[in-house]
Parts: C-alpha cells; sequence; structure tokens
C-alpha cells in the first residue's frame, strides 16, 4: 500500500488563506477565529404613520457577514416556494412581491422584476460577477438565492409575512449589498462567476429523481469515501455535515466558499449543494469540502474535539 503523499500544511494554509482575501472584505482577512459565529437577536420591525413597514429605518448597522462566518441572518434554511403553492393565490403573491420591490427599493435600492419561474422575484445586477456574489452571500445567510446571468433571484410566495419572511428576504440581501458596494476592493468583486450553482428544489428533486439520486450520491459518496458521514437529509438540495463545533464550522464554510462552491451553515452544520444534473459540481463540492476538513485537521493534530464523521 503506497503512503499518502506529505502534505506542507503550512504551504496550503498560506494559500488558503490568500483565496479566503481574495474573497472577503479587507475587515475579514486573516481573521479566522475573531468573528462571533452566534447571533445577538434580530430587531423589531418598525412602521410608519401608514401603518406599513419603515423598512429604510429598522436598524443602524450590521451583523458580522454571514458569508465571513458571522451568524446567519436565519437559523434554519428559507427554502424555495413550490410553484403550485406560489401560483395558489396569486394576488397574496403579488402583495408579497410588492412589498418586496417596496422595502429592497427603500434598503437596497435594487429594481425588482418578475422572477424566473413563479415563487421568485428578479433583481437585475450590474454584472454577472456582482449577481454571483450576492448569490454566495444571501446563500450564507440561510436564505435560498439562484442566479440567471446577471439577475438575482430571490424568493417570494402568498405566504411570507412582513415580520418573518419578507423581513429575511430584505434583510439578507440589504446585509450582502451593504457589503459588495461599500466593502469590497475593485479587485475583489469577482468569484468565479462563469459558473452557475443552484441547489435542486423539492419539486425539482421529485421531477427528475434520477438526477437527483445520481447528483446526491456523487455528493455523499465523495464524503464517505473519505471518511464522513453525512448527516440524514433534512433539505432537498442540500447535504449536512457536522463538524465539532462553530469554530470549526466557520473555518470550513470560509474555506468551501473560497474555492467558489456554494455552501451554507446552521450552527455547527456545513451544507454543500446538490446540483442535478451535476455535471461534476456535486463530486468538486465533496472534494472541497474533504481537502478542508483534512487541512483543518492537519493543521491541529492535538485537538481532542475533531471526529471522523457527522452524528447518525
Amino acid at each position: 500500500m503506497n503512503a499518502k503523499p506529505h502534505r506542507d500544511v503550512a504551504a496550503e494554509l498560506e494559500a488558503l488563506d490568500a483565496k479566503v482575501v481574495a474573497l472577503l472584505p479587507p475587515r475579514y482577512q486573516h481573521c479566522y477565529e475573531a468573528v462571533s459565529p452566534t447571533s445577538m437577536g434580530s430587531a423589531g420591525l418598525a412602521y410608519g404613520p401608514d401603518g406599513k413597514v419603515a423598512w429604510g429605518e429598522i436598524w443602524t448597522s450590521f451583523c458580522d457577514l454571514a458569508l465571513a462566518g458571522g451568524p446567519p441572518h436565519r437559523g434554519k434554511l428559507l427554502e424555495p416556494v413550490a410553484e403550485a403553492e406560489a401560483t395558489a393565490e396569486p394576488e397574496k403573491a403579488a402583495e408579497a412581491a410588492a412589498e418586496i420591490d417596496r422595502a429592497i427599493a427603500l434598503t437596497s435600492g435594487f429594481p425588482v422584476v418578475a422572477g424566473y419561474a413563479p415563487g421568485w422575484v428578479g433583481l437585475p445586477c450590474q454584472t454577472v460577477a456582482e449577481a454571483a456574489w450576492l448569490q454566495f452571500a444571501v446563500t450564507a445567510e440561510n436564505v435560498s438565492a439562484r442566479r440567471r446571468d446577471k439577475v438575482l433571484q430571490l424568493p417570494a410566495g402568498p405566504g411570507f409575512r412582513a415580520e418573518k419572511e419578507i423581513k429575511n428576504v430584505v434583510v439578507a440581501l440589504a446585509k450582502a449589498a451593504h457589503y459588495w458596494e461599500g466593502h469590497l476592493t475593485d479587485a475583489q468583486q469577482g468569484l468565479a462567476a462563469a459558473e452557475a450553482w443552484e441547489p435542486a428544489s423539492p419539486a425539482e428533486a421529485a421531477a427528475d429523481p434520477a438526477a437527483y439520486e445520481a447528483s446526491l450520491g456523487e455528493l455523499e459518496g465523495g464524503l464517505r469515501e473519505a471518511g464522513l458521514t453525512p448527516l440524514p437529509p433534512r433539505y432537498a438540495g442540500w447535504v449536512g455535515v457536522e463538524a465539532a463545533d462553530e469554530e470549526d464550522a466557520v473555518w470550513l464554510l470560509r474555506a468551501v466558499l473560497a474555492e467558489a462552491v456554494l455552501a451554507r451553515r446552521e450552527e455547527a452544520v456545513v451544507y454543500l449543494p446538490v446540483v442535478a444534473p451535476s455535471a461534476g459540481r456535486s463530486l468538486r463540492a465533496a472534494q472541497v469540502f474533504v481537502n478542508a476538513w483534512e487541512l483543518r485537521k492537519a493543521s491541529r493534530p492535538h485537538r481532542p474535539s475533531w471526529r471522523p464523521s457527522g452524528r447518525s
């Protein structure tokens, strides 16, 4: 049996840090443990004299960017709205989309157009790179996001409430846009934008189960081959692996994102996308995560909390 080649851990960590620097705003560079991953809670909504939400007045500052390891705006994923649900109550769907439009205009200034499909609204961006970076950043806040060329797609459904789902969408976007516009250098505003990442929705997984199962098997097989155990399925389109704790999950998240692979986390669980049909992307996501996991373990060999698999 051939021995594994020696890893130059220091050189690999230096190369990884350079990629993280290229991805993140300067305030988050070269600091893996300085960003708190824990949320301090969410502020309530403020209302104007007309009884409508005063979206432009509900915050004065932003939490750390989840893309950088800060607390995601949502603890759990805001999933896509099924087309049947989105079309069942067209008046309510139109009202929710109109409120998202009004809220985004007051907070981020993006125009809002019809989405590529029922259950989505579109936000035209200046460039494909901007749309791609915002998709990564919004997804890291645990709000579903897609991209069609340079149009960012965000979820909108008839059941969306101002104080819950609409707020989730608006704040996640405002947080991401704030960092894109005010904290990234011109050189940083590029994120391998040519590759589109789109985790399969429940409807898409059901519509083509063979393609979905193949992609899922590709991702889970790549993880298991390295000795990792994916968590039992919780969401269509995502596979979770539990890290030792939130600190390690943050480190792993940043390492995966720095390789331009879409990812997000819920506490100590890092989620990787199931893209169907895969075209090799699910396997690539597994390989990037495994490499990050092994590198993290190699750089901290005496830490007792490292374990070879997620919980069952």
